[in-house]
Parts: structure tokens; sequence; C-alpha cells
């Protein structure tokens, strides 16, 4: 790790803690953060030449294969044409088309530059559209580094709004407020003690940023009841679900429908990007159609939407969710076997491609039970598969992501370096 290691010093001299999203740092598992020079297939390469079996895939959007050729060639000839006009193109008409046939909740999508826009920007529209101020949010759920999303959790956030980052106004944190995920009865409380006041709840469906938590049986739905009793805006973060638990998201597989939707990720095929949509009722008071604001020169960008116009055109195609739930299946169930066998104490979740092993016996439900992980088992999991040539996320509280370019030979090396990644965490 030699190159690596030169690098990071030497970005920390002109990056905060030397890297341009916090995760990458490897704090939560320590030592130094690869630093990745190319990409092919489900496989990336570090700049010390490192060859490793992908399984972060760029936190999610990678679902074809790093560099698929289709998406390549297009990029080639897209680039080819310019880079950003700062004008319509037809490339957003087709992106959006895709994106509306796909989920049938969205009837109109708005194309902007990360899932953190999109989140912020919604939340803004619902509260435009419901002339309320308050939030109700799920602890531990991650929505973007916006200011109001960024609130502590446990009771202390939830009676004073106090805000989780320096930086973030209290008056501002005020409106958010916190429940925990799978909590129904929380929920109504919350809606009850601040009548007329609930602009929106805002929810991973599938949380996938404290570990994968999967959505207890009538938690969704409960919602979706609420909301319609009291007209609340009810927005499904599908930043990480959308295109990647199946073509209509996570919306879909539970049967679900929200008023909003905002995605990202897969929808840019690997290049920066996020959108916003839901029912035309509630999109036409956007401007310029209405009222709440919203604008980005980079909005739309003709290379994001050439790349996710040819990554949902693939995943389009017959069978492939099902070949990736088969995949994903059988890697997940021959892991548990294996941590089984080796007398780890775990706890495995999946949802389509997405999955997560907990270092806890579990059940994990919600973000207090995922803290009781023990985070030095899967410190020393983490180094041992890496020692093998397994790359996961450098995180306990993160998902990891199987692509449809894995194949039988990259499943099977990645059970068999489970073993001694299992025996090291315990």
């Amino acid at each position: 790790m030699k190159g690596s290691e030169q690098l990071f010093k030497k970005a920390q001299r002109y990056i905060p803690g030397g890297v341009n999203s916090p995760v990458r740092a490897f704090r939560a598992v320590g030592g130094t953060p690869l630093f990745i020079q190319r990409a092919q297939g489900a496989r990336i390469w570090d700049v010390d030449d490192n060859e490793y079996i992908d399984y972060v895939a760029s936190w999610g959007p990678m679902i074809l294969g790093h560099a698929h050729p289709q998406v390549v060639q297009a990029l080639q000839r897209a680039v080819e044409r310019g880079t950003s006009y700062g004008a319509p193109t037809a490339l957003e008409v087709e992106l959006a088309a895709l994106i509306v046939e796909a989920i049938p909740s969205v009837e109109s999508v708005r194309m902007v530059n990360s899932g953190t826009e999109a989140v912020m920007s919604a939340i803004r529209l619902a509260r435009g559209w419901t002339k309320r101020d308050k939030v109700i949010k799920f602890e531990g759920c991650y929505h973007g580094h916006s200011d109001g999303l960024l609130v502590k959790a446990g009771s202390g956030a939830t009676t004073f709004g106090q805000p989780d980052s320096p930086g973030v106004p209290a008056d501002y944190a005020r409106n958010t407020l916190l429940a925990p995920f799978n909590d129904l009865d929380a929920v109504t409380g919350l809606v009850k003690d601040n009548p007329g006041q609930i602009a929106c709840i805002v929810v991973e469906p599938v949380a996938g940023n404290m570990g994968v938590i999967t959505p207890q049986e009538g938690f969704l739905e409960g919602l979706r009841k609420v909301c319609d009793q009291e007209g609340i805006c009810l927005i499904f973060d599908e930043v990480i679900t959308g295109f990647r638990v199946g073509w209509s998201g996570a919306q879909g597989l539970y049967g679900v429908t929200p008023d909003l939707t905002c995605l990202g990720k897969i929808i840019g095929g690997g290049l920066p990007v996020g959108a916003f949509g839901g029912r035309r009722e509630i999109m036409e008071n956007l401007a310029p159609a209405g009222g709440v604001y919203q604008a980005g020169t980079l909005a739309g960008n003709p290379l994001a939407m050439t790349a996710g116009i040819e990554t949902l055109k693939l995943l389009k195609e017959a069978g492939v969710y099902e070949h990736l739930e088969e995949k994903a299946a059988y890697l997940c169930t021959e892991a548990e076997k294996v941590a089984h066998s080796s007398k780890t104490s775990t706890y495995c979740t999946r949802v389509g491609s997405m999955f997560c092993t907990f270092f806890t016996p579990g059940p994990v439900v919600d973000y207090d039970s995922a803290k009781q992980s023990d985070i030095d088992a899967f410190r020393r999991y983490f180094w041992a598969l890496l020692k093998g040539g397994i790359y996961v996320a450098p995180s306990q509280f993160e998902a990891g992501f199987l692509s449809l370019a894995h194949t039988d030979e990259d499943i099977e090396k990645t059970l068999a370096a489970l073993h001694g990644a299992f025996q090291a965490a315990s």
C-alpha cells in the first residue's frame, strides 16, 4: 500500500481529512484508505496495482459493473458533442421518460446533481405544496448533508431539535422530528403532537445507511395511511434502492406508493446525478410551472443523462433482476453458512442485490439495534477480506452491492476468503 500511503499523506495537505467524502478515510477500520486507479467489471485496482473483487460498487451505482462497454462507448460519443450546454436536450427527456415508465408513482421528474440535492429539493417542494414546515425523518436514515436533515439521534434531538453537525442552526433543525425506523407508533405520536404542522415524512424504504435494514410488515403501509389521513406528503428516498432492488425500486417491491420519490446513483450510470419526481399535481408547483424554486447549472448534464439512459436500457432487459436475485441469494446464503461454521455471531440482511453482515446476533430492525454490532470484529473482518482480495465498504454501517459483472468464480473466491475473515473476526 506504499502508493496509497504516499497519496493519502499528500492529500491531507490539500483536502480536509485527505478525502472528499468522510467514509473514504477508513476511520471506522483504521489504516490507510486505498487510492483506486482503475476498474473493470467486478474488479478494481489500487495505485499499487493490487486487484480486488469490488462489493462497494461506488456505493451502489455500478450495477452493471465498472466500465461497461455499452456505457463507455455511448459516453465517448457524447463527449465529442460537448460536455455541458446549460440548455435543454433530448437526452433529459429520454431519461425522464424511462424513469416515469419504470416507477408508476412518478408522473413528472426533475433532474438534479446529487442525492442530497434531490431530497433537499423534494422537501422544499413538499413544504410549498402543504404550506407546512415540519419534517419527520427516521433515526439512522441518511438523506444527504442538507442542514435540516443533519439532526442528532436520540431523545434529546426529538425534544430539542439539536443539530448533529456544527454549522446547522438549532432553530432550523427544530423543524425536523425524529422517530425510530420501523416504529409506526412513534410516527403517529409525533403527528398527534404536531397537528396540522407536518409537511412530509421522508424515509428510505429499505434503510441503506446503517447497514441494510428491511421495513417490517405494515410499516411502509402504515406511513402511507397516516399521510393520507393527515394530508402529509410521503417521500421515499430511493437514491440507493431505486433500480437496485428492482426495476420499479423498493416501492414496486413492497407495493407502497409515495407522493414523491428521490433517485440518484444508478440513474447516472456512475456519473454525478440525482432526481426527484412524483404526482403531477405536486410537481407542477415547481418553478417554472409553479412558485417553488429550484435550479442547477449542470442539472440534466448530457454525459450523466447518456450514462443513465444506457444503464437503464440494459437493466430493462428480461431476466436481469431475476439473475441478480439468484446470484445475491446464493452469495448471502453461503456466507451465512460460513459465518455459522466459524461460530461468529452475525446477523445477515439482504434485499435484492444489496446486503449487509452485522456483527451482532440481532435482530437488527433500527439504528439502536444496529449500533449493538461489534465494531472491532468488523474491523478485523474487513482487513482479512482486503488481504484476501475482497473489497467491501470500510464501515459496519454501509451496504454491500452485487453487480451483473460478478461471476460465479468471483463469488466462489469471495466465499473462500470469508472463511478466514470470519475466523479473524471471531
